[in-house]
């Protein structure tokens, strides 16, 4: 028997694999739904994401889970067409110039004619695609090593609303080591980040969607796993403790003991942390020294001639500068246009954050207020919504703060000494579904090829 703690989608993920594997497991889920923060709702046809609505095409695991499920012709891509996206600046949204990867330009003439930015760094992103390799750097910070290239104008406006819409975090905290490698790679081979974002567009396969979903949320993927785990037997009840029990183990819950030979902990590090601490304080340590932020979603949706404008784009972002209660907007019907009925407008705003986390300690009526006056004023949207939904996830967003990296590698270190305990997650190696899916399916390897994994 395997018991996994935590019934989110890495937990099921790590349960698919082991009964997949012919294992018999035991998972230990709290809340009343599995899911995690997976949170799938509908409303006259729309499909209301109040988590994540999609992941990156480029990372295989969940349209592989998907297609394992059945869910093959469910999948739905991103109508790349209308990926606009915009950033609010100075009272407008200015649509971010076209060919940027990332904060990165590869495109001259949109980055030239940008009202986003100003020319002083305009002027430093041509001559950084002179800039050489300098070898090995030590670790910096996403606004340390976005700095160094292009200036603090581009952290403010390119970089830290960027990743707030993905992380919801500080980019003078958060490492560029450990979110975005691979431009590390990229300044370690070319110097210039222009010059190996470049490259690396050579190398892109054409025709590929940014974004992929199921066409009915992505509530249907944890749906599916509910259905073919169904002689999985699952302890509605909190984990309390572990205990070694012979050469196994055993997980208390609800006041309940459950035998294992093996413990997959697929919950926030803190709480797994909580959890071993009576077997190793050190490795309990480490996994609450990795911080998490907090954030909300609130869903405005009207039916067909509510509205007198057409939303542009798939959406909006606010950079931190411009002191907002919305940090950022998603037009879904835009994005994924089988989410919505012909004619109704369904916007997602995203509230919170590192630094922000108070917003969620707020009544829905203020919220909504909040987010309405913003909206207002942003947009020039006045109508009440047919339908809204707030959902509220505190702690629930790993925060890979610097020194990340080698804090995973002391967790990997420690964790090997629990032999048959194993850690999966957002915390460890990718904040997105496709990461968490990859970490339960190897930790379900692990067990059945008697190895140790978190990555």
């Amino acid at each position: 028997m395997i018991a996994i703690v935590g019934g989110g989608i890495s937990g099921l993920s790590a349960a698919w694999y082991l009964t997949q594997a012919g294992h018999a497991c035991t998972l230990v889920e709290s809340r009343p739904c599995l899911g995690g923060v997976i949170s799938t709702a509908a409303w006259e046809g729309c499909v209301i994401e109040g988590g994540p609505d999609s992941f990156l095409g480029a990372k295989p695991e969940a349209t592989q889970l998907g297609r394992e499920l059945g869910l093959d012709n469910d999948l739905v891509s991103s109508n790349d067409e209308r990926r606009v996206t915009y950033i609010w600046r100075n009272g407008r949204l200015i649509a971010l110039p076209d060919g940027m990867m990332m904060m990165v330009p590869t495109k001259t003439w949109p980055v030239v004619a940008t009202p986003l930015l100003g020319w002083g760094t305009k002027i430093r992103m041509g001559l950084e695609y002179f800039r050489q390799p300098g070898g090995e750097r030590p670790e910096r910070s996403v606004a340390e090593f976005i700095g160094e290239h292009y200036g603090r104008e581009a952290v403010d406006y390119l970089a830290e609303p960027l990743l707030s819409g993905v992380y919801g975090g500080d980019p003078r905290a958060l490492s560029m080591n450990s979110v975005l490698p691979r431009f590390v790679e990229m300044e370690r081979k070319y110097g210039s980040l222009t010059r190996g974002a470049l490259e690396a567009r050579k190398r892109m396969t054409p025709g590929g969607a940014l974004f992929r979903t199921f066409r009915r949320g992505l509530g249907s993927l944890v749906e599916a796993l509910e259905q073919r785990l169904g002689g999985v037997k699952v302890a509605r009840a909190a984990a309390e403790a572990i205990e070694r029990q012979g050469e196994g183990w055993r997980v208390r819950a609800g006041g309940e003991w459950v035998e294992a030979s093996h413990v997959v902990l697929a919950v926030p590090a803190y709480a797994a942390g909580s959890l071993l601490r009576p077997l190793d304080a050190e490795l309990a340590r480490l996994l609450e020294t990795i911080d998490y932020s907090s954030s909300m979603t609130v869903t405005l949706a009207y039916r067909p001639g509510r509205l007198p404008f057409e939303p542009q784009g798939f959406g909006f972002l606010v950079p931190g500068k411009e002191r907002r209660k919305v940090r950022a907007l998603t037009h879904v019907q835009n994005k994924f246009p089988s989410r919505a009925p012909e004619g109704y407008t369904v916007m997602r705003c995203f509230l919170g954050g590192a630094g922000r986390e108070a917003v969620l300690e707020e009544t829905d009526e203020a919220v909504l207020r909040g987010v309405m006056r913003d909206l207002r004023e942003m947009i020039g949207l006045h109508a009440a919504p047919d339908y809204q939904r707030i959902v509220r996830w505190p702690r629930a967003m790993a925060q890979y703060t610097l020194g990340h990296a080698y804090r995973v590698k002391r967790i990997e270190e420690r964790v090997k000494g629990l032999r048959g305990i194993f850690l999966a997650g957002n915390a460890y190696s990718g904040i997105g579904i496709p990461d968490c899916i990859r970490t339960g399916r190897l930790a379900a390897e692990a067990i059945s090829g008697g190895r140790n994994a978190i990555r």
